[in-house]
């Protein structure tokens, strides 16, 4: 049985989120207060749990319930594996790709003030961009499909709004008569790619603001007018947007392995913690400013921040309630996906993906839920206690 991490996420904020919590009294929303509460109360006796007892030598264990929270370190493993579980289907014998759009730092700064709104469309411009650029005849011409996971955080938990997309390597013809492949590890022209994505981007952003659907505050409140926001634009027309394109990976099973880190990843898991004293809250993360071959210069360092700004920090990233962070478009859109990859296979002389049971593997006894961490054997429910208070956002004044 694995063991408890040293520090938690969790123990952050139940040894300072009280003070900050009422020193920040109406500036957190009420999905972070939520978030807050979900995390310090998982996995402990305030969300009810179970006694388990050894069928073999007799040990008790108390296992405490999780919160079930999209945002908390501790409940994301089990969620992506039934998600993979699911996607398992979905994998073709072709190569797959990895693009990253990632908004400039000016609109991450307003996309902050209007999330659902600037996500929403940051999603839905890069899938356009991937799928128009890809059926143009010039460029691949094909209807291709796209996995994008959106990820709003850098390695030290600022926000950096960016989307990773996995994409398989070609697609179906116009008349859907053959699998269209690209060329050997190449996908699409990144250059292409980021100049569609600003240009369609910005197009859709000066409509939203044209229409009364952006809000601004603070040091951006004067952008709500509008020659003020066209002007705060038009440098934005000429910089460069990042679009990243990775060499494709090494077969289905690596995608699944990326799929696994990616998908239900949080702002900074718990492994990353470092220590929490004096100084503040330490953790690692990743430079990569830093040359990979310079010399007395490394990509992984330590960072120390106040327990009040780790906080921040990691609440910057809690998103709209409702919001999807991983979405399928083209020929993986949910509505068609099943039509289209059997398509895709049958033009592929592939075969679908056997399930991951055997009918033997059915017909035998289903393995434990609860094992033994002393003697490896079954373990039973034999008491179930149940929570006290509902998750909730502490009640304001």
């Amino acid at each position: 049985m694995q063991g408890r991490p040293a520090l938690e996420v969790a123990d952050i904020f139940r040894a300072h989120g009280p003070v900050w919590r009422e020193a920040e009294r109406g500036h957190l929303s009420l999905a972070q207060l939520k978030v807050m509460s979900a995390i310090t109360q998982c996995r402990t006796a305030a969300l009810g749990g179970h006694v388990l007892r050894c069928e073999d030598c007799g040990t008790e264990q108390v296992s405490y319930n999780s919160c079930r929270n999209r945002h908390c370190p501790k409940c994301q493993s089990s969620a992506a594996q039934r998600w993979l579980d699911a996607r398992q289907a979905d994998l073709l014998p072709v190569e797959y790709y990895h693009v990253v759009f990632t908004l400039p730092a000016p609109i991450a700064d307003i996309a902050y003030q209007n999330k659902a709104a600037l996500y929403g469309l940051l999603f839905d411009i890069a899938a356009e961009t991937l799928l128009r650029i890809a059926a143009d005849p010039k460029h691949l011409g094909a209807n291709i499909g796209a996995t994008l996971v959106l990820h709003t955080w850098g390695s030290a938990l600022t926000h950096h709004p960016h989307v990773h997309g996995i994409v398989p390597g070609g697609g179906l013809a116009s008349d859907g008569s053959r699998w269209v492949a690209c060329r050997p590890g190449f996908f699409l022209s990144v250059r292409v790619l980021s100049r569609l994505f600003r240009r369609r981007f910005l197009e859709e952003l000066q409509s939203l603001h044209d229409s009364g659907a952006l809000s601004f505050f603070g040091e951006l409140a004067a952008l709500a007018e509008r020659p003020a926001f066209r002007a705060w634009l038009a440098p934005l027309r000429k910089c460069e947007w990042v679009v990243y394109a990775k060499r494709p990976f090494a077969g289905p099973q690596a995608v699944l392995a990326y799929l696994a880190r990616y998908t239900h990843r949080v702002a900074i898991s718990n492994s990353r913690l470092l220590a929490m004293d004096e100084r503040g809250v330490t953790f690692r993360w990743k430079d990569y400013r830093a040359s990979k071959r310079g010399r007395g210069k490394t990509r992984h360092k330590a960072m120390t921040l106040s327990p009040q700004e780790f906080m921040r920090r990691f609440l910057l990233h809690v998103l709209p309630t409702g919001f999807h962070r991983i979405r399928h478009y083209g020929l993986l859109a949910n509505s068609h996906r099943r039509d289209n990859l059997a398509l895709a296979r049958e033009l592929l002389h592939a075969t679908p993906t056997p399930p991951r049971e055997s009918a033997a593997d059915a017909s035998a006894a289903p393995a434990p839920t609860f094992v033994c961490a002393h003697c490896g054997h079954a373990m039973v429910v034999v008491q179930i206690f149940l929570r006290g208070n509902s998750i909730r956002a502490p009640p304001t004044s």
